[in-house]
């Protein structure tokens, strides 16, 4: 199977009934949302083709990605049209943990929503690693809002000490924030986690099925209007992205607007083995 490389997003999008679209690296990135992408996203509707915003960013509600989207210049975003990694934790939690407290590493701001179970949650650095009997559950939500060396320290050595499920509310290893860097994403800390206790965490986002399920569904929700082979993917990342796309039995299409650039695109697909069904440098003609 050879990736083909295309010069126009919109000439392939128009041969598809749905497009799920990555969020960072696709939409917007480090400076905001890059420029061109309310025309095509006016080009999709203008064409009739549903379209799905799938983000591994638990940091916001669909709500707040709405507003978020606003204040750069995308406007008129349904609700309905964001799905996010956040609010497929949130869902677990909410069926599953019924007592106790859920410990959480990250920021308040996604605390408030995720965890709104019920229950009460607890941040890490309000830890006692000595009384930890009334904590049921542990969630890798930002990878902001916390102490790096005492709260991952502090991390570890509850997960020792005690078995409960651990959710990874976010799975991005890292993401842009420049040109040039990354920076370590909340996916990232929990694969170190994981590595260093010889343990699995549940995953939730891309790659993993169950966002690609949800949205499926989600479109389907009326009545089974779409077979997957009327979806494009698209997205900036193949260890996510694409292979998440790829292991759904979605079309994919790798733009290089983001974490994947044109130099290194090659050697990338090349050495992980993730091939794209179509390549293109952005989603913006």
């Amino acid at each position: 199977m050879i990736s083909s490389r295309i010069d126009s997003f919109r000439s392939v999008a128009k041969n598809f009934k749905v497009v799920f679209l990555d969020s960072y690296g696709v939409l917007k990135n480090h400076k905001g949302l890059i420029d061109g992408v309310a025309e095509t996203i006016s080009f999709l509707r203008g064409e009739g083709i549903v379209f799905r915003v799938l983000t591994n960013d638990a940091s916001r509600s669909q709500e707040q990605q709405v507003e978020v989207f606003d204040r750069l210049g995308l406007k008129d975003l349904d609700v309905e049209e964001v799905i996010t990694s956040g609010m497929l934790a949130k869902q677990f939690l909410s069926h599953k943990i019924k007592d106790g407290k859920i410990a959480y590493l990250g920021t308040e701001n996604s605390a408030d929503y995720i965890l709104q179970s019920g229950l009460k949650h607890i941040a890490v650095r309000d830890i006692d690693l000595e009384n930890i009997e009334d904590i049921s559950a542990f969630v890798f939500l930002d990878d902001e809002g916390f102490d790096w060396n005492y709260d991952i320290d502090t991390t570890v050595n509850f997960l020792r000490r005690k078995t409960v499920p651990v959710i990874v509310a976010n799975s991005d290893k890292y993401y842009p924030v420049n040109k040039n860097d990354v920076s370590v994403a909340t996916g990232g800390i929990a694969k170190l986690c994981e590595s260093m206790l010889s343990k699995k965490f549940i995953h939730f986002g891309k790659p993993d099925t169950q966002m690609f399920n949800y949205a499926y569904e989600h479109i389907n929700r009326d009545k089974q209007q779409y077979d997957k082979d009327d979806i494009l993917m698209v997205g900036d990342t193949l260890s996510t992205d694409i292979l998440g796309g790829n292991k759904f039995g979605l079309k994919t299409m790798l733009v290089l607007s983001g974490n994947t650039r044109s130099d290194n695109a090659e050697l990338w697909i090349n050495s992980s083995g993730i091939i794209p069904d179509y390549i293109c440098d952005s989603i913006l003609k």
